[in-house]
């Protein structure tokens, strides 16, 4: 039956938009936490070699007594810029560190004083990156807040429909057809199923319960056995 099939395709379209939404809903966080990773470890990883490089040129004239001198410190955090490359611009700049960092040691002013610049020019970069990163990171949450609202609402859209089809394919139907068949074993055998601007299935039906009325208020049957 036409009826049951539509009932039947509306039930599923409802059930598809909710996993629809479901699986957006769970696209858009694993999309965020990409990017999030991002500002929280690989711009982190170099930010924190910058604050050790000037660290180290900062204790270059101070005896602490550690294994290691201020000068060895600086080149494993230099190596670890290097091995964190993300920016595309960062190249440039750790070549620039590397060819003056060993004379800003040695005592070379200009060179120290270029090396700090380039050094500073390193963390500008990555902080840069990291708004940059945040920046999509919200804008990729609010497309995903506002798709959710969308697909909320069409799915709202689209319960409203289903629910007044069926309501006037089935609910409203079945309540004339108790109703007239109250009536009719109560003695009242004009009572017919009436509707206005029923669909061609629902008018099917109505139409052959009439007709069953219409002979049993021929053959005269005892409404009452219509009970039982």
């Amino acid at each position: 039956m036409k009826l049951a099939q539509s009932i039947k395709v509306g039930a599923w379209l409802l059930i598809s938009l909710n996993l629809m939404m479901a699986f957006g809903s769970i696209w858009v966080f694993v999309r965020m936490a990409p990017a999030i990773d991002v500002i929280i470890v690989r711009n982190e990883v170099s930010l924190q070699a910058c604050q050790d490089m000037l660290a180290a040129l900062a204790m270059d004239a101070v005896q602490d007594g550690s294994a290691s001198t201020p000068a060895e410190r600086f080149r494993q955090a230099l190596e670890r810029a290097q091995n964190n490359v993300t920016e595309v611009e960062e190249p440039m700049i750790l070549r620039k560190i590397s060819a003056s960092y060993e004379s800003a040691f040695a005592g070379n002013t200009n060179e120290r004083r270029r090396t700090i610049d380039a050094i500073l020019e390193l963390g500008t970069i990555n902080r840069n990156a990291m708004r940059k990163a945040d920046q999509r990171a919200q804008q990729l949450g609010y497309a995903g807040a506002w798709g959710i609202v969308f697909m909320a609402t069409t799915i709202f859209l689209v319960g409203m429909m289903f629910q007044r089809r069926l309501r006037s394919s089935l609910t409203d139907p079945l309540q004339e057809i108790d109703a007239a068949i109250e009536s009719f074993c109560k003695g009242d055998y004009m009572r017919r199923c009436a509707l206005s601007r029923p669909s061609n299935n629902v008018r099917q039906v109505l139409d052959n319960v009439n007709e069953l009325l219409d002979q049993c208020s021929t053959n005269r049957i005892d409404p009452q056995s219509l009970d039982e």
